[in-house]
């Protein structure tokens, strides 16, 4: 009765040390332009998508309809994702189809997957494929925008597409915008070919409220969030791969230019609808409320007073600290829940934030945010 497993162990044996053999001598190739063997390609793809299914199964959805989180996706897919997986059209670059495997076609393998699947690879990338993960692992609020994109990918045509990522920018040199002294003001390379997409020409944030408003910003916080996320301490996905290719001399230009842009728009843009008597008098309670946490701070809370170092009033900035009026009240509610987790770093300032919004309740956010926002129309 022992023989056979005698015999089993050393073949064993015998079969490991050949393997360990085969490895050292390098003999096995690892070149990409071989490709894979078919039941290579098989396994590995088997394995991939068992394990994705598996991970990612509980992942809770978000509604992934709304037209303004697309348009985010797209902007962060430009950004990230068309150099190895290409556009519409079907054009990538050559090098891509020299990788080993080589990225799939958005088109079929899309609508194949479910939502979670999608997020899954999006956050984690696959490894040996050079899917990468999302730079920031506690950005989901960047990683849902790309899913919601993707899943409308596979009907998009090339301008459908240009669409979404640029809206009615022109990507022409030599353009020139109004600053907010009246004079004519050259709008930077960099912003025509990057900057524009998300951010506008005229720094309005598309009137989206998914993207910032950088027009009239304080420079000098322009220049010190540029450069954290330039040095990965401003947590971003997209803005930290974007920054990382910028040179100085790039991010106190663009810093510049959108500082000397007029300040926002009316606040028709902000897209609400007060027609309705009950709304408006909501509005006005939330303004009120807000304010007051502006103002006064909430003493039983340990939160102090925002006005302290975000004014009211458009006076000389004195330091690095960022201008909010007038900035869109989804983008604010979404930055002070990211300092509440710990998920949004920035300059060494940042970490005032800290204990200045951890006392914040949901509804409170939401007040003093929405009396940003109006600012200063009322």
């Amino acid at each position: 009765m022992k023989r056979p497993w005698k015999i089993m162990t050393g073949l064993i044996l015998v079969i490991g040390i050949v393997g360990i053999l085969v490895v050292v001598s390098g003999v096995i190739p690892v070149k990409a332009s071989s490709g894979h063997w078919e039941i290579t390609k098989w396994f590995l793809n088997f394995t991939k998508e068992r394990s994705v299914a598996t991970h990612s199964t509980g992942i809770k959805v978000p509604d992934l309809d709304d037209q303004a989180l697309i348009v985010k996706g797209a902007g962060h897919y430009e950004a990230g994702c068309r150099m190895c997986h290409g556009k519409p059209d079907g054009m990538r670059p050559r090098m891509v189809s020299l990788m080993t495997p080589q990225p799939p076609n958005l088109k079929n393998i899309v609508p194949e997957r479910e939502p979670q699947e999608l997020f899954y690879v999006v956050k984690h990338g696959i490894k040996m494929t050079g899917m990468p993960a999302w730079p920031e692992l506690k950005r989901d609020d960047e990683i849902w925008p790309v899913v919601a994109f993707l899943l409308k990918y596979p009907e998009l045509d090339f301008n459908e597409y240009d669409e979404l990522v640029w809206g009615k920018h022109q990507k022409q040199s030599g353009q020139s915008i109004d600053s907010a002294e009246g004079t004519s003001l050259p709008v930077p390379h960099l912003v025509i070919e990057v900057c524009a997409g998300c951010h506008g020409v005229d720094g309005q944030g598309r009137g989206l409220g998914v993207f910032p408003r950088l027009a009239g910003q304080n420079e000098a916080y322009l220049l010190v969030s540029l450069e954290a996320y330039h040095q990965d301490k401003r947590m971003s996905g997209t803005m930290e791969e974007l920054a990382s290719r910028m040179h100085q001399q790039e991010i106190e230009e663009v810093s510049r230019y959108y500082s000397r842009l007029k300040p926002f728009l009316s606040n028709e843009s902000q897209g609400r609808d007060k027609t309705n008597n009950r709304d408006a008098q909501e509005e006005d309670a939330s303004f009120e409320r807000g304010a007051q946490i502006a103002a006064e701070g909430i003493a039983g809370q340990d939160v102090p007073a925002c006005a302290d170092c975000h004014p009211a009033t458009r006076k000389p900035f004195k330091n690095a600290y960022p201008a909010l009026m007038g900035q869109y009240q989804a983008y604010l509610e979404l930055q002070i829940r990211l300092f509440q987790n710990r998920s949004r770093g920035g300059s060494q300032s940042a970490n005032l934030m800290h204990a200045a919004v951890d006392g914040l309740k949901p509804d409170q956010i939401r007040d003093v945010s929405f009396y940003y926002s109006e600012l200063p129309e009322r």
